[in-house]
């Protein structure tokens, strides 16, 4: 008996392992060919993406909006903790990860477009309440005017006190606070990411 369960845990591990690595080689050969539309080097980790789902309450009305969702870690972490498929928008700019979400990912609402157009692409697919925004972006690849533009849009389709919820490995934040149009907190460094990261969360007054 403990032999069988072994070889059954032993063959488990193998299967997650394998699945792991090819995700981790899908992303690493995006990432090469085009490092500026790609937010790493390789996906973000189970404890980074559930820490960026943990601020997000399944039963807000609306839907939860993702950013450059990749090959899909922050999404299962959001479907893990409870954000109904139906009920999460992935807009993803990379036609092949776009694909790779819809196969893995049945029910999630794909779109193939621009996220920093982000109050112009849910308006062309008729998306219009939105209880909070996930975003795994290359925030640093951009201007700062294209970064806080893109936070303004969040605020303005977001709920008060709802939030955008952005990953970065840099010491200061992606956007600073902005007195009277959106408040920030920061999350202690997730050190079982590799590499280590943190949660920016954005927030409306």
């Amino acid at each position: 008996m403990f032999v069988h369960r072994f070889r059954d845990e032993a063959l488990a591990e193998a299967r997650r392992l394998k699945s792991a690595y090819a995700e981790d080689l899908k992303f690493l050969k995006t990432w090469a060919s085009k490092p500026l539309t790609t937010g790493a080097v390789s996906p973000s980790g189970r404890a980074l993406a559930r820490a960026m789902a943990a601020g997000i309450d399944p039963a807000w009305p609306g839907v939860v909006v993702e950013l450059g969702p990749g090959t899909g870690s922050v999404t299962a972490a959001l479907l893990k903790h409870g954000v109904p498929p139906e009920k999460l928008v992935a807009i993803e700019y990379n036609p092949d990860f776009a694909t790779h979400i819809r196969s893995r990912f049945h029910g999630v609402n794909v779109i193939v477009g621009d996220a920093y157009s982000l109050k112009t692409t849910l308006h062309l697919h008729g998306i219009t309440e939105v209880s909070a925004v996930v975003s795994s972006l290359p925030l640093f690849t951009r201007p700062p005017l294209n970064r806080q533009d893109l936070i303004g849009q969040a605020m303005d389709i977001l709920p008060s006190g709802r939030p955008f919820v952005q990953f970065s490995y840099a010491l200061v934040p992606p956007v600073p606070a902005k007195d009277g149009a959106w408040s920030l907190e920061v999350s202690d460094w997730i050190l079982m990411n590799l590499p280590p990261a943190r949660v920016w969360t954005y927030r409306k007054p």
